[in-house]
Formats: structure tokens, sequence, C-alpha cells
């Protein structure tokens, strides 16, 4: 590897070389090769509430100045 090549190298890669497996990833997705695998899941508000009392169990306290009102929507 002389010079050139590692001036043109940026941490594990270089930017020509993320651009060519963008391009081919897209042609790939729209060649149709790549399969739609997600499951659409229909989750009970009461599922729901029980995952998020699950998860929050385990944390040490809620953050104090994270304020979500989660009946209006983002906009």
């Amino acid at each position: 590897m002389n010079s050139d090549d590692k001036d043109r190298m940026h941490g594990e890669g270089d930017r020509e070389s993320a651009r060519k497996y963008n391009e081919a990833a897209h042609r790939f997705v729209k060649a149709g090769k790549a399969k739609h695998t997600g499951k659409p899941t229909k989750l009970s508000k009461a599922d729901l509430d029980q995952a998020e009392h699950t998860g929050k169990k385990r944390a040490k306290e809620e953050d104090p100045s994270v304020s979500r009102d989660y009946k209006k929507p983002n906009r």
C-alpha cells in the first residue's frame, strides 16, 4: 500500500467503496431480489403496557428531563 492509498482511506473504508456498495444495494432492491420479511403485529394496549412495565422494571429511575406526551402526535 503506497502513501496515496493510505490518504484515500478513512477509518475502515473509503468513500468510493461506500458509494459502490450503496449503488449495488439499491440495484439489488430495485431488481426485486429482496423480499419483504416483516410481519405485521396486532398488539393490544395491555400487551404494550406490559412490555413498557417490563422494560422500566430494570431501570434505576426515569430521566426527569424527558417529558413525553404520547397522546399528541409529533408534527
